[in-house]
């Protein structure tokens, strides 16, 4: 199943307002906000029970929505680029990338994806959005948007359906 284009600017508006949704990803559904709202991070974390010295992973459609929050060079530039496949990389972080999103660490988890909904969503939203597993720190991660209302049934702002990859 393939969102709208309907649905897809109001989940997009939904992370533009501060707003924490579900999305279909590569292999499961995920969470996401705006990386740089504070607020919406400190809600998703909550709602996952996950602390924040863990860090998240960004995902975006291109290399480009991603890299005021890293200080890539071109050999990684040229690493990434090339990954056919969903691929999460670490890399070094830039002074831009808040704590709420890289946790303890000096490194900040990156995907540039190739999922069509995920490319329309950033797109939409206008740069890299917050990627986490939809479930809680102690379920499976959520493989259908009904297993994802299952674990929050209220609590997020918008539900994007869709299939994943």
């Amino acid at each position: 199943m393939t969102p709208s284009r309907f649905q897809i600017r109001a989940a997009a508006k939904a992370i533009k307002n501060q707003g924490v949704i579900a999305y279909p990803t590569e292999s499961v559904f995920g969470l996401g906000c705006l990386p740089l709202s504070e607020s919406a991070v400190l809600k998703l974390l909550q709602l996952k029970r996950r602390p924040v010295e863990k860090g998240l992973i960004l995902i975006a459609s291109k290399l480009e929505q991603l890299e005021h929050f890293t200080l890539l060079d071109d050999a990684d530039r040229e690493k990434i680029n090339t990954q056919n496949t969903a691929t999460t990389w670490l890399v070094n972080k830039s002074e831009l990338t808040p704590d709420w999103i890289s946790g303890k660490h000096k490194k900040v988890a990156i995907r540039a994806s190739n999922h069509p909904i995920v490319c329309a969503l950033c797109d939409e939203v206008g740069g890299a959005i917050v990627s986490t597993s939809a479930n809680t720190a102690t379920a499976k991660a959520a493989t259908s948007i009904l297993q994802v209302r299952r674990y929050f049934p209220v609590e997020l702002d918008y539900y994007l359906a869709g299939d994943t990859g």
